[in-house]
């Protein structure tokens, strides 16, 4: 076979995350120009941007568990279809209905990229440089919704830019089908259809530095893991198996639950509910969102020095005294100009944290932490409880924010205290450790983890 551009692999093997990124971000803007030219209520506003919500629930459920039969590539070729022909169909929607079908659509596809492209890139990385490479997914994903914050203010005096804003998508889309055609297969999953000589080369051309005995353990290792088990429903409720389907879901909701999407897909609301104007607002989302990709890029060349749990609970931590503040602030103070900096202020402390720990390591622990053969399962699994996590805060966010103005973070804040527990108490180790060394502690239960 043909040599392996390692770095055309992460790179397209990561562009879903940007897709991901940019489709559930775009509706920010776009939602001010669509409500107007569709005379859209309040409750069909919400449902426009939540659709792609649901959409991404049902992809999640779907798309991620039939990796596991179908393979890795072909899921994330369907997924590119699927971003292209649902942000042309959103762009081009002559009415409500038809809108909110095609963000159900697109969001399918958002939902399996967003447990498709972590399994992948773990499966492909070498352990010591898992993290880092799969960071390279959450990176991808704050870029596409710096993207959309970017392509709405351009577009925004433009008359009908909403569409460009929505269809702009279907370019990327194009270039990750088009660029998957070229990747390998996981040869983690052609191991499990017992493919060991193609397997082989692949895995041989992506670890170069390494000697051919090497890379033969390593196959040894995965063919050894895969003998232990079969896949099914019922094999996530194994005993063995178990502590990794509570943690992936765990992690999962707490990522929802400490606020980050209030933040994504409200910061303009939160803005000007402190005072700032419209024009203010739209810029301090901007600099959020410029602030969420700086930090992402730090973490891609800390990952892998630092323990997953050390960091997760770290973020946690300073979250916690963010959103406190955030809160308390505009308890002791009435004066706009000041709100309004305080609040940007602790905001950017928040997605600081958010961004440096919780933002990439759930996803990377959801690729590392289940069994080849039901990790496509566990991971669509877990991004299920993400997303249905997701869809509940981003329905309710608006009317309780309403009622509580930013008290209503003293609740994120609470949720992020419990999340220090859970990791503490729930969590296992999995930084520098080779997918089939974790397996083997969990089926072998010879160490603690």
């Amino acid at each position: 076979m043909k040599n392996i551009n390692n770095g055309l692999v992460y790179f397209f093997g990561a562009l879903g995350g940007l897709l991901f990124g940019y489709d559930t971000g775009v509706i920010s803007g776009a939602i001010l120009f669509i409500k107007t030219d569709m005379s859209l209520s309040s409750l069909e506003q919400g449902i426009v941007v939540s659709a792609i919500l649901l959409g991404a629930l049902i992809g999640a459920a779907i798309i991620s568990p039939l990796s596991d039969k179908y393979g890795r590539k072909k899921m994330v070729l369907t997924a590119a279809l699927i971003f292209a022909v649902g942000s042309l169909s959103s762009a081009f929607s002559g009415n409500a209905i038809i809108l909110i079908v095609s963000r159900i659509l697109l969001g399918s596809a958002v939902g399996g990229a967003s447990a498709l492209v972590p399994l992948y890139l773990a499966e492909m990385a070498p352990a010591k440089h898992r993290g880092t490479l799969a960071t390279l997914n959450q990176l991808m994903i704050t870029t596409g919704i710096l993207s959309a914050y970017i392509v709405d203010l351009i577009f925004a005096n433009f008359s009908g830019g909403w569409r460009i804003m929505l269809g702009f998508a279907a370019l990327p889309a194009i270039i990750l089908f088009l660029g998957t055609l070229f990747l390998p297969e996981s040869p983690r999953w052609l191991l499990s259809k017992g493919k060991e000589n193609k397997a082989f080369e692949i895995l041989k051309n992506l670890r170069k530095r390494d000697n051919t005995s090497k890379v033969e353990q390593e196959i040894a290792e995965i063919k050894e893991s895969n003998a232990k088990e079969s896949s099914g429903f019922k094999d996530l409720m194994q005993k063995w198996i178990r502590p990794t389907l509570i943690i992936g879901i765990g992690l999962a909701v707490f990522q929802q639950l400490i606020g980050i999407n209030t933040v994504i897909y409200y910061a303009p609301t939160i803005f000007t509910d402190v005072g700032l104007g419209n024009s203010s607002a739209i810029l301090s989302t901007l600099g959020i969102g410029i602030l969420n990709v700086l930090i992402t890029i730090l973490a891609l060349f800390i990952m892998d020095k630092f323990d997953r749990k050390k960091m997760l609970i770290m973020g946690s931590s300073g979250m916690v005294v963010s959103l406190l503040c955030l809160s308390f602030m505009s308890n002791i103070s009435s004066e706009v100009e000041i709100l309004g900096y305080a609040t940007l202020a602790f905001l950017c402390v928040y997605i600081f944290f958010f961004a440096l720990t919780w933002g990439p390591i759930v996803w990377i622990m959801m690729g590392e932490i289940f069994p080849l053969k039901v990790r496509g399962l566990g991971a669509g699994v877990s991004s299920v409880a993400n997303w249905t996590t997701n869809l509940i805060v981003a329905l309710i966010f608006p009317s309780f924010f309403e009622k509580f103005g930013t008290n209503l973070f003293i609740f994120f804040a609470v949720m992020a205290i419990l999340s220090i527990f859970f990791v503490k108490y729930k969590v296992f180790e999995t930084r520098g450790r080779t997918l089939e060394e974790i397996e083997m502690t969990l089926y072998n239960k010879k160490s603690k983890i």
